[in-house]
């Protein structure tokens, strides 16, 4: 039986722990599921329905002003925000 390869860069790391931990979560029209990416200069987060493969809504840092952590912060107030409007909070 074949070995499974180390990680060893930081994208081989990602995607084994996103694959690890999308074996356990699952979002669906009810209650859907919340995707952030982090990269080195913004962050995103979006709602995503995954019994019909759609992404719900969407919110990236892009024209915010200050540091990582305040953008952060407003991004995760932001996406709330439209999903608490939408119904899904």
């Amino acid at each position: 039986m074949a070995k499974i390869a180390i990680p060893r860069t930081d994208a081989e790391r990602r995607k084994r722990r996103h694959l690890r931990v999308r074996k356990a979560v699952n979002g669906t029209a009810e209650r859907p599921r919340l995707v952030v990416f982090r990269s080195l200069k913004h962050i995103y987060a979006q709602v995503v329905d995954d019994v019909t493969q759609r992404t719900l809504m969407t919110v990236g840092d892009e024209g915010m002003n200050g540091t990582k952590s305040e953008r952060a912060l407003a991004v995760g107030k932001s996406i709330a925000e439209k999903a608490k409007a939408a119904g899904f909070a």
